[in-house]
This record gives structure tokens, sequence and C-alpha cells, in this order.
């Protein structure tokens, strides 16, 4: 059992609220009972500017966060050593390290996908919504990454949009500030008394955003503890009715990469806060109650979780990846099959069209590597029908769906 340090608090200005009256809208649809207990009065946030808060940590936690930063940077030079700054299977593993990312981020949320029902989600040949809604994760992932070098609130924007564009039923809400009051912790729907976390109205939404992003441009804190109050307060203010902590967690992705934390690849930090959701939502809790001792702490546990698990990950990966250029012994080095090995790091199920497309190869010329790839045990093929046929390799689905596993069954910290 990993046990908790326990560290002075770090003092942010708390909640504020502000006393509002609910009624519920559609009356018909509930009971007279229902409908006299969710009218009358209701405390909604009102979350306080933190632009210009000082950081004032103990010396146990600045010590903490300095040894999960050295952490978090090493792991990041580790993949470009690993594989080489000019190996052409470097961006695939940070693409596929995003996508575990991504799938991690998702699981906090109860959304679970394997990594075949992922892949085959990319190729538009998996049905099943949680695949498709990881999928939209994947896309706020790299949105967050792409736009990470001048974050406001159109790239926020721009990531939610991405997240929830693929997520049935949310369709026109991606990429919108919400127009309506939101909480959370009160499943039901006539209204907000009684619940765990009553957000922001959305009046105030846009403004908190706007603080949040001066608080997000300074220079002068240790990064990661920026990163953990900037997430704390980003699902504090819950600017969106859907997605807010999968958005929240990709915008600590784009803190890591703007701040040249992780400048390579895609730390799983998901992954460490996966080990300890209780942990995790209650130092959500005790940052509102004006803590952020607790959420620094987590963000510190949850990167050398992903700095120690990721390296291990990294290492299997590009020994799948070693293993199968030795299968392709004594093919010409000139041949296809050689270009689509890195292709499956990334994308570990593939199809026909995927590989013309991914490097602009003809049909006839990726159905004669697929047949090497078969011929030499890389890849093998799924489906035997004359049409949707796609191949995988194994070891590397293996390898992410391990990852997976051993995540979910992380000791749980206390």
């Amino acid at each position: 059992m990993v046990t908790h340090v326990e560290i002075d608090r770090v003092p942010i200005a708390p909640l504020g609220f502000e006393v509002r009256t609910w009624r519920p809208r559609s009356v018909e649809h509930y009971s007279n009972a229902e409908v006299a207990r969710q009218t009358g009065e209701y405390q909604s946030a009102v979350a306080p500017p933190i632009a210009a808060w000082s950081a004032h940590l103990s010396g146990a936690l600045a010590a903490e966060v300095a040894d999960a930063t050295r952490f978090l940077i090493e792991f990041d030079f580790h993949a470009v050593a690993q594989l080489g700054k000019q190996n052409p299977a470097l961006g695939p593993m940070s693409a596929i390290l995003l996508r575990t990312e991504s799938s991690s981020s998702s699981q906090i949320e109860q959304l679970t996908a394997s990594a075949k029902q992922l892949a085959l989600a990319e190729l538009g040949e998996e049905s099943r919504a949680n695949a498709a809604t990881v999928v939209g994760n994947v896309r706020a992932m790299e949105a967050a990454l792409r736009l990470s070098a001048d974050l406001d609130l159109v790239s926020i924007l721009a990531m939610h949009r991405e997240l929830l564009t693929r997520q049935p039923g949310l369709e026109r809400e991606a990429g919108r500030l919400r127009g309506e009051l939101v909480w959370i912790g009160n499943r039901d729907t006539a209204g907000p008394r009684g619940a765990t976390f009553i957000a922001p109205q959305h009046e105030l939404v846009q403004g908190a955003l706007d603080d949040l992003v001066g608080f997000m441009r300074r220079d002068d804190l240790p990064v990661l503890v920026q990163i953990a109050v900037a997430h704390a307060q980003f699902e504090t203010i819950h600017p969106f009715v859907d997605g807010n902590g999968r958005t929240g967690r990709a915008l600590a992705q784009a803190l890591l990469r703007g701040k040249g934390l992780a400048t390579h690849t895609t730390v799983p930090l998901s992954a460490g806060l996966l080990t300890g959701t209780e942990q995790y939502f209650d130092a959500l809790e005790q940052y509102r109650r004006g803590d952020a001792a607790p959420i620094i702490q987590r963000f510190c546990q949850a990167s050398r979780y992903a700095a120690v698990t990721g390296r291990s990950l990294v290492d299997q990966l590009a020994q799948q990846l070693d293993a199968s250029r030795g299968r392709l012994e004594g093919v010409r080095p000139q041949a296809a099959a050689w270009r689509i090995l890195p292709v499956l790091i990334q994308q570990p199920v593939v199809n026909t069209s995927y590989l013309m497309n991914s490097l602009g190869l003809s049909a006839m010329t990726v159905g004669r590597a697929l047949d090497t790839l078969v011929e030499r045990g890389v890849v093998r093929e799924g489906t035997g029908a004359a049409r949707r046929r796609v191949w995988r390799h194994p070891g590397i689905l293996d390898v992410l769906d391990t990852y997976a596993a051993e995540v979910r069954r992380a000791p749980r910290r206390r």
C-alpha cells in the first residue's frame, strides 16, 4: 500500500456562493412531491480569481514537486533515447502514448474501450459508442498539443469541439460554453437542490475562464503546481454541459507540452490519476474549500506513476518493434513492409485504405506488403472476409491492453 505523506496546507481563496431560487422546468414530468422537494433556494458556486495567486509551498511539498518534475523530464527524454530522434517510429510512439492517455482519461469517466476497439474506431470499423467517444478524447488531446503554444479561450473551445463532436446526442454542444446551470452528485434531473457541487451560473463562466487563461500564461510558478491548480480551477468553473473532466485533462497535457515538461511524447498522466480516483475527486473538493496542497500532491503522485509505467510501456512497444524487424530479416530494404512497421505502433489495426492514405502507396503495393507481413508472422488478418479486411499486430495490442489492465489493478492510494 502506498502511504500518504502529510503536507502543510497551500492556501488559495475558497469558493464563494450565491443564493438562487430553482423551480423545475416541465413540471408535468415529475410528481408533485418531487416538484415541491426541488423548488426553493440553492447555493451555486462563485469561482474566485486566481490569475494573481501566489503559491506558498512547504519544503516537503516543494521537494515533492521538484522530484515529480524530474521524473516527467526524464521520461520524455527516455522515449527519444530509446528510439532516436531520427527514428520513424518516434512520431507513432508519441501518438500511441497520446491514445493511451486519452483512454485512461476516459476511464475516469467510466468510458472504456480495448486497444483493438479503439484502433478499429480510428478506421471507422467499430460501432460501439464508447470507442467512438474515446476517439473524440484522442482528438481533443491532439488539439491540446497542437494549440499548446498559446492557450486561450479559443483553444479550450477547440479541444472541447473535438471531444463532443463524436459523442452521440451532444454534438450541438461541442465547442460551446454552457448556457444553463450544471451540477454534480445529484441524479435528479428536476433540479440542483441536494447536489454535491453546483457549478457557477453560466453568465460567470467566460469571465472565470479569462482569469484562468491569465493564470496559465504566467511563467513564475513551478509548472506542475500551475498545471494542478489550473486543472482544479477549470473543473470548478465547469464551463461545459458535458466533457469537463476530459477537456480539463487535455488542458493539463497542453500545459505539459507548452511549459516544456514533455516536448517529445505524451505522458500518460491520467493513468496516474486513475490509480486513485477517490483521492483525485477529494483533492478537487479540498481545493474548492481553500487548500491547493492535495491536488498538487495528487498531480505529483500521478506524474511519478505515469513516468515510471510509461517508461516501461515505451520499452515494451520498442521491443515489439524490434521483434517485428527481426521477422523481416532478408526482406529487401526498399520493400513497403518496412515502411508499414512504424505505422503499426500508432495504429496496431490497419486496413488497406488506411495504409494507402498514410503512406501514399498503391493498393497493389499495400496488398503485397501485407502479404509479406502475414507470411513473416508480424500481423494477422482479422476478418477473413473479402471486404472490410483488417490486419492487426497482436503483440502491440497485447502490450496496450496489459498496460490498461495493470493501471486498473494498481493499488489504490489511501
